[in-house]
């Protein structure tokens, strides 16, 4: 059974960020990672990642109805 999500991308992932973001479908049980990946983000630069505002992680799992944002490497000086 199909859900949805909503999808934040930051800074350079911008661009992976697909036409349906506010209504993504998914099934339920994909991870962070498989997301990533299907949206074509390299796993490497999904870094820093919430769900409903909550830290995450590549291998969390959605279950439908989240809001799932992912930041790039943050670099400094």
């Amino acid at each position: 059974m199909k859900t949805s999500i909503q999808i934040k991308l930051f800074a350079s992932l911008g661009r992976y960020l697909p036409d349906n973001a506010d209504s993504f479908p998914i099934e339920p049980g994909i991870t962070i990672g498989a997301l990533a990946l299907r949206i074509g983000i390299p796993l490497e630069s999904a870094k820093l990642i919430f769900i409903n505002g909550q830290k995450g992680d590549l291998s969390a799992m959605l279950s439908g109805g989240e809001r799932v944002a992912i930041f790039p490497p943050v670099g400094g000086g």
